[in-house]
């Protein structure tokens, strides 16, 4: 992109990501603060007023956009890689995981930024964060559901993720192979789940159980998604 054709949010994104990079270093000794973010200021010689812009709440801001910039990292990363040839357990595993690796060298970062957004005045915007991750996480699995199984994947894997997260943060071992195996057992339990779901589902009498939970989940859409006419004796076929 030329510097004719950069705009003003081009900029403030540029001065944002530099600045959390130069930040993250200085994150182990004063945290997610102003003071962190104006040694990050002069470390890139930012003009203050662009770095308002860039982090208008102070902190909190600064927490989201390394994760939304982690998040980055994770899509670039598995576009080099490739998922077709893989199962839909293996490209989860492996997202998950590189995700945390990604971060490896900044766990401490990641972990005052989990402190921070537990807040109860910030949890809603974590919670938020950690929505988006996991629907990254499927979309680059190849989820394509719309309808309530959109919701009920992406809140199963927070569940794992967020676990995974905090028993990696307390795994000292450099090559976190029980964070790993955590891992592995509770997308087993994912696993579990969809096969008793699926085997519930080809259950004439389950299917007829479920019909009116389903309706109501039913009534859930991907955002964007559009609402499709159903029919109730065909769902419970």
């Amino acid at each position: 992109m030329t510097d004719e054709n950069r705009t003003e949010a081009d900029h403030i994104q540029e001065a944002r990501e530099a600045l959390l990079m130069a930040a993250l270093p200085e994150v182990g000794f004063d945290g997610w603060s102003p003071q962190t973010l104006q040694a990050a200021i002069a470390a890139t010689e930012t003009d203050p007023g662009l770095a308002r812009l860039a982090f208008p709440r102070g902190a909190i801001d600064m927490i989201l956009g390394f994760h939304r910039m982690a998040d980055g990292w994770l899509e670039a990363d598995v576009a080099e890689r490739g998922l077709d040839t893989m199962r839909i357990r293996e490209r989860i595993t492996l997202c998950v995981r590189r995700r945390i690796e990604l971060v490896a060298q900044h766990r401490e970062a990641v972990r005052r930024g989990i402190s921070y957004m537990a807040l109860p005045t910030n949890a809603p915007e974590g919670a938020k964060a950690l929505w988006q991750t996991t629907d990254l996480i499927w979309r680059l699995s190849g989820d394509r559901s719309t309808d309530y199984n959109w919701y009920s994947k992406r809140a199963i894997l927070s569940g794992v993720y967020s676990s995974t997260v905090l028993y990696w943060l307390g795994d000292h071992d450099p090559r976190a192979d029980a964070t790993w195996e955590f891992l592995d057992r509770r997308i087993d339990g994912v696993m579990q789940f969809e096969k008793t779901k699926a085997t519930l589902e080809k259950n004439p009498i389950a299917r007829v159980a479920l019909w009116g939970p389903k309706q109501l989940l039913g009534m859930l859409r991907a955002p964007g998604a559009r609402r499709e006419n159903f029919s109730p004796v065909k769902d419970i076929r």
